[in-house]
């Protein structure tokens, strides 16, 4: 009986040593695992669906994916600055200068992503479009903008790229119509509110219409006159992976790194391209 209750206490003996063998283990794999926290705002099902994508990508490499959704577009900069987070992914380049300027701060872009390209939108004739090409907008027609500073100096660019008229500024340069050096078909420049622009179609020959009112104006993307092109002039509304500028020191570098070369992957442009209906261009 004696033997058999020491051989019973040596198997229980083995038994916890496995399992704090097996805790032990769990608990360096957990060690090694990397999480790299990122702020978004109000993610699209697309966004989502590419950072699924990308998590799957670096799976291997041990990096999870942590995020913090905000609806303030004044906090995940914020965050990011405070070190509350690794990365954010919700802004372009004329976002991030404006707020680092006004901030006192300097968190750097680390990866261009993509760019959601605005559109000019031809005039309508009840439902029916007046024109189905830019060459057909006739001389002395009406062209309607947004009249904030940021988002008509896009849609100048814009028609600056349509061949429309041409401008003396370029790059990072904010243009408004004082701007305009040749216009040609001696055009009619209307600002307007951006929430009007579209409604002014009736009205005009053209409108440029940011994309947040496109669904809501119920435009068809795929009939407009003319796409934003990536270029030196619309870089600026690149959107950007940001970090703090002494990233690269950071211990989460290296998975930094395998992140980017992730998100620049085929198999993420694949995504960004189905998902969101060619609305989203990838730019890297």
């Amino acid at each position: 009986m004696k033997i058999k209750k020491w051989l019973g206490v040596a198997a229980l003996a083995t038994v916890a040593g496995l399992a704090l063998a097996a805790c032990g283990n769990s608990e360096k794999k957990a060690d090694n695992e990397t999480v790299v926290k990122i702020a978004t705002v109000n993610r699209s099902g697309s966004e989502e669906a590419r950072w699924d994508k990308i998590q799957e990508l670096v799976k291997k490499d041990g990096i999870k994916l942590e995020f913090t959704e905000f609806t303030d577009y004044s906090q995940p900069n914020k965050a990011t600055a405070d070190g509350e987070v690794d990365l954010n992914a919700f802004q372009h380049y004329n976002f991030l200068n404006n707020w680092n300027k006004e901030n006192g701060k300097d968190l750097v872009a680390i990866a261009d992503t993509y760019i959601s390209p605005i559109r000019l939108y031809s005039g309508k004739n009840g439902e029916e479009n007046k024109y189905t090409k830019v060459e057909e907008i006739p001389d002395n027609g009406e062209i309607a903008v947004p009249n904030d500073a940021t988002n008509e100096s896009r849609a100048l660019y814009l028609l600056q790229s349509a061949g429309l008229i041409k401008l003396d500024v370029s790059g990072t340069a904010l243009a408004t119509v004082a701007n305009i050096k040749e216009n040609p078909k001696n055009l009619k420049i209307t600002e307007l509110d951006a929430s009007q622009t579209a409604r002014s179609l009736s009205s005009v020959d053209a409108a440029v219409v940011n994309n947040t009112f496109v669904t809501e104006a119920k435009l068809d993307y795929k009939k407009a006159l003319f796409k934003e092109q990536a270029d030196e002039n619309s870089k600026q509304w690149y959107n950007i992976i940001v970090a703090k500028k002494d990233w690269e020191s950071s211990p989460k570098a290296d998975a930094i790194k395998k992140i980017i070369a992730a998100y620049h992957t085929d198999e993420v442009k694949k995504v960004i391209e189905e998902t969101s209906d060619g609305l989203d261009q990838p730019v890297w």
